[in-house]
């Protein structure tokens, strides 16, 4: 038996203002964007030339719901995000005003900055030395 995560929910105040983001300041590619009620859609982002794991959006629909929004793992970092070029990433981001809360170190197993997204969910973008993937 196979088995592998398809996507991981993120939960968002607003569709469009998360898809800006996620497209604009970390060039994610909208996957898909398909309309299931008056008020929820099916929203699928992801790093452009990846194939594996994507961030569906999920707009909050109660108030406990919106509590989550930026918390969802209780100010840990939550999201990991693995390029091939660090440095052109980071310059990139930066230029198009991701915050970086961490600065960039190298580790044995490789480079790692932490990022803030728009709703104060921490990321590391990491570059990982080869055979640390």
């Amino acid at each position: 038996m196979t088995q592998r995560l398809a996507q991981i929910a993120l939960v968002v105040d607003d569709y469009d203002r998360a898809i800006a983001w996620y497209t604009e300041k970390l060039g994610f590619t909208l996957v898909e964007d398909t309309v299931l009620s008056e008020t929820k859609r099916w929203v699928l982002v992801a790093p452009k030339g990846s194939d594996g794991c994507r961030l569906l959006l999920a707009r909050a629909a109660t108030p406990h719901q919106e509590q989550a929004i930026g918390n969802q793992s209780g100010g840990r970092v939550f999201l990991f995000l693995h390029t091939d070029d660090f440095a052109q990433d980071l310059a990139a981001m930066k230029a198009k005003g991701v915050e970086f809360v961490r600065e960039a170190e190298r580790q044995p197993w490789g480079t790692v900055a932490v990022f803030r997204d728009l709703y104060g969910n921490l990321w590391d973008l990491i570059e990982a030395r080869p055979n640390n993937e």
